[in-house]
């Protein structure tokens, strides 16, 4: 069994050597052939110099640098892609996963799973990052379906094999838990440490993780079309049946409903449904714009391969 490890970096240049210290001893263990990816997602303290240095001091770690800031996805996307090993093991930068807890994601991972998630046993986030995060999930099983698992977190082990599955994916938006699901409905999770912050503050705050929502929902869901659609056919058929209701008056009773607020109110009701499902139709148009603009979804400045 060989493994390779993705770790995004970000602003980490605190972090980097003791995780590569505690990672050492845990890999070792584990396996016998194994590597580190660092990719630096546009940091902008000295974790590319931490990372180049550390590449140097050992074999079994490279480096690639990005252009830019891409976000955490996109950075491990960019790792997935790179690695060299049958087995793919991502977490964050920050030690808040422990290196010591891979060895459980691996076992669960040959129990038959193609992807096995590590869950925190008590996540150490604030409440607004824990709220958002519970948002996020209930979004993606919600418009996903049942085939996206009930939990994950970016601490997860994975066959590099179901990356076949997205291969061809050039969006710039870019969900792994999404592209998982392409692959695979093989999910598993174990509970695992969740260790407080030692090093800088977390860049995923309840706005950016809130603003992720709508993006999820457009960029991989049908399900609000479908809901604008069933939305127009119930309001077309509530004006019909007020349409029955003014002419079955007029008819029996011989005069018109009086009243203008009743008026005023039947318009704003459909003209707010028009505007909402235009609303919707425009964040799709959005979507395809940004992807027939051909984005790249990160761009390589430089890397620490050996020749």
């Amino acid at each position: 069994m060989n493994i390779s490890v993705v770790v995004p970096v970000f602003n980490a240049d605190k972090s980097l050597r003791e995780l590569v210290s505690r990672l050492s001893p845990v890999l070792d263990a584990l396996c016998e052939n194994y590597e580190l990816i660092l990719v630096n997602d546009g940091s902008e303290d000295g974790s590319w110099k931490t990372i180049t240095q550390l590449a140097a001091e050992h074999t079994w770690i490279r480096g690639i640098d990005l252009m830019r800031n891409y976000g955490q996805h996109n950075a491990v996307l960019c790792g997935i892609r790179a690695a060299k090993h049958e087995i793919v093991v991502t977490l964050d930068d920050d030690l808040q996963h422990p290196p010591e807890e891979i060895p459980k994601l691996v076992q669960k991972l040959a129990e038959g799973y193609d992807v096995v998630y590590g869950i925190p046993e008590k996540k150490q986030h604030g409440i607004w990052r824990n709220f958002a995060s519970l948002v996020t999930r209930w979004t993606m099983r919600s418009t996903l379906g049942s085939k996206v698992p009930s939990e994950f977190s970016p601490f997860r082990a994975l066959r590099t094999q179901t990356r076949e599955a997205f291969g061809q994916y050039h969006s710039p938006f870019v969900s792994i838990e999404v592209l998982l699901t392409w692959a695979s409905t093989r999910f598993g999770s174990i509970k695992v440490r969740h260790e407080a912050r030692q090093f800088g503050a977390s860049t995923y705050t309840f706005r950016k993780l809130l603003g992720y929502v709508p993006l999820l929902i457009t960029g991989y869901s049908a399900l609000p079309l479908r809901f604008a659609s069933l939305a127009g056919f119930g309001f077309t058929i509530f004006g019909f049946l007020v349409l029955v209701y003014v002419l079955g008056r007029y008819f029996i009773l011989g005069g018109s409903l009086p009243g203008f607020p009743f008026l005023a109110s039947a318009i704003a009701i459909f003209s707010g449904v028009q505007l909402f499902a235009l609303g919707v139709i425009g964040e799709y148009l959005a979507q395809m714009h940004f992807r027939t603009m051909d984005r790249p979804i990160y761009t390589i400045r430089n890397t620490t391969t050996r020749s």
